[in-house]
């Protein structure tokens, strides 16, 4: 099966109070809070790399993670960072992944046009004049894929790794029996 990397996951929470958007802006040096252009506050970590965006509600998303274990780490460590300042955080953060973003290489060139015309239609999206890669939306498990003539391709709507590994596995073994895998 071909490689797959995971390029973002976005995944949210709550920490269950409202935030002190401002209080946290002045506490923590790397915070921008520019209420007059965005409602929320964004902190980037340099490690794990990533950009958690907090909101007055309480509620959090975090972006840039390459594993689910990073979003959690990033997450875990911003709220450490906040109840450090003195800002209590009502609740354990339950974190739920919103989108996971990764891409791959068939190793092989493909032919985007046979594709669109050998694979089923209503689940294919084909504009070259739009876009340059093919759009394949597969239904379990529920993702999109983006497969270009070079033979790479992105996955995205993936709630879990195991998600873009199936779809990879699948559109790989629907290509193959079709024969559009030279």
């Amino acid at each position: 099966m071909p490689r797959i990397r995971i390029e973002n996951i976005v995944a949210s929470t709550s920490f269950g109070n409202e935030l002190d958007l401002e209080a946290i802006a002045l506490a923590l040096v790397d915070a921008k809070y520019d209420p007059e252009h965005f409602p929320g506050l964004i902190y980037r970590l340099k490690e794990p790399k990533t950009a958690t965006l907090l909101f007055r509600s309480g509620k959090v998303i975090c972006t840039g993670g390459k594993s689910p274990v990073q979003v959690k780490l990033a997450i875990r460590n911003v709220a450490e960072r906040i109840k450090k300042i003195g800002i209590k955080i009502e609740k354990e953060p339950e974190i739920e992944v919103q989108n996971i973003v990764a891409s791959s290489d068939l190793e092989t060139r493909i032919d985007l046009n046979e594709i669109a015309i050998s694979l089923q239609m209503e689940k294919i999206e084909y504009e070259p004049e739009q876009f340059p890669g093919l759009v394949y939306r597969l239904d379990d498990p529920k993702v999109v894929l983006l497969l270009f003539g070079s033979g790479k391709l992105v996955c995205t709507g993936a709630k879990k790794p195991e998600d873009v590994e199936r779809a990879v596995e699948k559109i790989t073994e629907e290509l193959g029996i079709a024969g559009l895998l030279r």
